[in-house]
């Protein structure tokens, strides 16, 4: 009797030591699958980090040329615009009135662009210069010539800041691709319209590549009903804001 006893206590003591130890078990399972998550959320942030800018959260130049490749070589994706915007006189922005109204000024018109783009890629290249593809499948030539003018015109309009009492514009390229193009061409072309619109303080170049169809003016300069270039001190009355 008492060996039964000894017995029943034996089996009952390694009944509870499996017990304990699949309690343990199954403690650190659930603490080795917390760990696993939380390293995986910090990689997506790395990750997210790496590909874009920390004032706009645009997608940043090493992001854009990743993806940009593909969607030039996208058939599918025809016509696309290429756009690259650069803000005039944006230094004195930052020396006169401080880099926090100069950033403020880059987080609106990068919320700016990325509205008026829609789905289509839009990054932050870095400093005050902005570039966007965007493709606009079925257009035709008129359809996009108007597509463009209005991107044209949201994207120069000026940027006010009311409690720093400035209005800051921006010149702006576009051209266009109708088929297969190399990627550096087009935004040489686009970044040429640019620089042609600042130098002749347009604010707008709107340009079309030769395609299918006839263009519709195909070398077309868009001058917004407002002064080309608003000095810093312009008040919101004299100057439309978006």
């Amino acid at each position: 009797m008492e060996a039964v006893t000894i017995l029943t206590a034996l089996l009952a003591a390694l009944a509870a030591a499996g017990m304990v130890g699949c309690v343990l078990q199954t403690g650190r399972a659930q603490r080795a699958e917390v760990e696993v998550a939380r390293l995986r959320e910090e990689l997506a942030v790395a990750c997210h980090a790496a590909a874009h800018d920390p004032l706009t959260g645009l997608p940043n130049r090493r992001a854009f040329y990743r993806s940009a490749p593909a969607l030039v070589a996208d058939r599918q994706r025809r016509p696309l615009m290429a756009v690259l915007v650069d803000l005039d006189d944006f230094k004195r922005v930052n020396d006169t009135l401080g880099h926090a109204v100069g950033d403020q000024v880059l987080v609106t018109v990068a919320r700016r662009f990325s509205e008026l783009a829609g789905g289509g890629l839009v990054a932050r290249l870095g400093g005050d210069e902005f570039v966007g593809l965007l493709a606009w499948p079925g257009a035709d030539s008129q359809g996009l010539y108007e597509a463009g003018r209005m991107l044209t015109a949201g994207l120069a309009a000026p940027v006010i800041v009311p409690e720093a009492g400035v209005a800051v514009t921006a010149s702006v390229g576009v051209v266009s691709s109708w088929g297969p193009a190399d990627l550096d061409e087009l935004l040489d072309r686009a970044d040429a319209a640019m620089y042609r619109a600042k130098s002749q303080r347009t604010c707008g170049r709107l340009e079309h590549w030769p395609g299918p169809e006839p263009a519709v003016r195909p070398d077309f300069e868009w001058l917004p009903n407002r002064p080309a270039r608003l000095p810093l001190g312009v008040s919101r009355d004299h100057a439309a804001g978006f």
